[in-house]
């Protein structure tokens, strides 16, 4: 089954591309329909156009998944910690850098100097994205930093401690 998707996706999901396409044209035209006899069952209709479009979007970015096409992996299932999730994504994020790069290249090299302008406008951005997730992550934050300095027991301490004494009435 799996040689199956790969074999239909040759490339990559096409339908995706075309569903992304589509969804953001019905975004546009939602956002701009007028007119006093149609603005609302053209409001709504393209509402319905919307939210059926980014169900199937979902369903065969499921399919995608499941086929293992996609060059960034679901993580397995469960519970993690904030900073697990966030180190999965920052993850995801060089990946998906590391990919743009590629096709930067790929798109300069046939001298498709558009596509490599787009590129490097979203690879700008997830680049920050990235950045901001990197700089949630480091050992410096307030709070990660001060158990680094006193055990763990010792640092509940010191919080109930402060709790009590802001609970206290100033002392004359």
């Amino acid at each position: 089954m799996i040689t199956l998707g790969k074999n239909l996706y040759k490339g990559g999901p096409p339908h995706q591309c075309a569903l992304t396409v589509a969804l953001h044209q019905y975004n546009k035209h939602h956002w701009l329909s007028e007119g006093a006899e149609s603005f609302l069952s053209l409001h709504e209709l393209l509402n319905e156009h919307i939210e059926q479009t980014k169900k199937h979007i979902d369903e065969i970015g499921e399919r995608v998944a499941q086929h293992e096409l996609s060059y960034i992996k679901h993580e397995p299932e469960g519970r993690y910690t904030m900073r697990d999730f966030l180190r999965n994504d920052l993850e995801h994020e060089l990946k998906i850098q590391q990919m743009i790069r590629k096709q930067i290249k790929r798109a300069g090299e046939l001298h498709d100097y558009g596509t490599v302008q787009v590129l490097e406008e979203v690879l700008t951005d997830r680049e920050d994205l990235g950045y901001h997730l990197y700089s949630v992550l480091e050992d410096d934050t307030l709070v990660r930093g001060m158990t680094h300095l006193v055990d763990g027991r010792a640092f509940l301490k010191l919080v109930r401690f402060c709790l009590l004494v802001a609970d206290r009435p100033p002392a004359e």
